[in-house]
């Protein structure tokens, strides 16, 4: 049924358990995966009349973002590759990340957004939100929430 598998990852550990089983979904189906992480952009924080000065440059933010990201979906892409399973991984720089995994998902062509769940309950979850929540709510593309 589903073909190709977008499975966004922020290196957290529920986010690498949600790689697994991403994983074991895509080998059973037959499907391959495009792992995907957003990248922060850089941020630029004001407080009163006056900019708070960030010592890293916005260039030098770039480079610890891209080995971030590297890092992240290298892990991802030998999980799946373990297992025998056609993987590759995408990143990009939003301040969005529902809206990056959303555009993602459209440009691959995937048919199926398999992500975790943070699990936000309460206030905290009525407050924060959550990306998957937004993906959810916006994205016409089905999506697995693995929790």
């Amino acid at each position: 049924m589903f073909k190709h598998l977008l499975v966004p990852t922020d290196g957290s550990d529920l986010s690498a358990s949600t790689v697994k089983r991403a994983v074991a979904f895509a080998k059973e189906a037959g499907a391959r995966v495009t792992f995907f992480y957003a990248k922060p952009d850089y941020p630029v924080s004001f407080y009163g009349e006056g900019a708070l000065v960030d010592p890293t440059t916005p260039e030098k933010f770039a480079e610890m973002a891209e080995e971030q990201a590297r890092e992240i979906l290298s892990a991802s892409l030998a999980e799946a590759s373990a297992a025998g399973v056609e993987c590759s991984g995408v990143s990009a720089t939003s301040d969005m990340p529902y809206d990056a995994i959303i555009e993602t998902a459209n440009a691959n062509a995937c048919d199926l957004i398999f992500m975790a769940s943070h699990g936000r309950r309460g206030i905290s979850g009525l407050l924060l939100g959550s990306e998957t929540h937004k993906v959810l709510t916006h994205s016409t593309i089905p999506v697995l929430v693995f929790r």
